[in-house]
């Protein structure tokens, strides 16, 4: 079965991911991670998410999980708990 991918990029308000922004969340662990991958100071790392999220220039969702695309970055969010996954520069800089 192939698996599809739909972006929705140009439809933010219609995105399930943007009308659920008061439930992204994360771990301890995917808050290490995110700060680690990322470079960033920020002591806030799911404020940084939400915000970079509604700058986002693409986004998709991939079965199970949306993928952001913003500022060179590429954050995971699992699309049925809103759950960070992780966060990387696009191109595995």
């Amino acid at each position: 079965m192939e698996e599809r991918e739909r972006n929705v990029g140009f439809d933010k308000m219609n995105n399930d991911l943007i009308s659920n922004l008061d439930n992204i969340h994360t771990t301890k662990l995917g808050i290490e991670r995110i700060r680690k991958n990322l470079e960033l100071k920020t002591d806030d790392v799911i404020k940084w998410c939400v915000k970079k999220i509604k700058q986002a220039d693409r986004i998709t969702r991939k079965g199970k999980n949306w993928y952001v695309y913003v500022d060179n970055s590429i954050l995971t969010i699992n699309a049925h708990s809103y759950t960070i996954i992780t966060a990387h520069k696009a191109g595995g800089e």
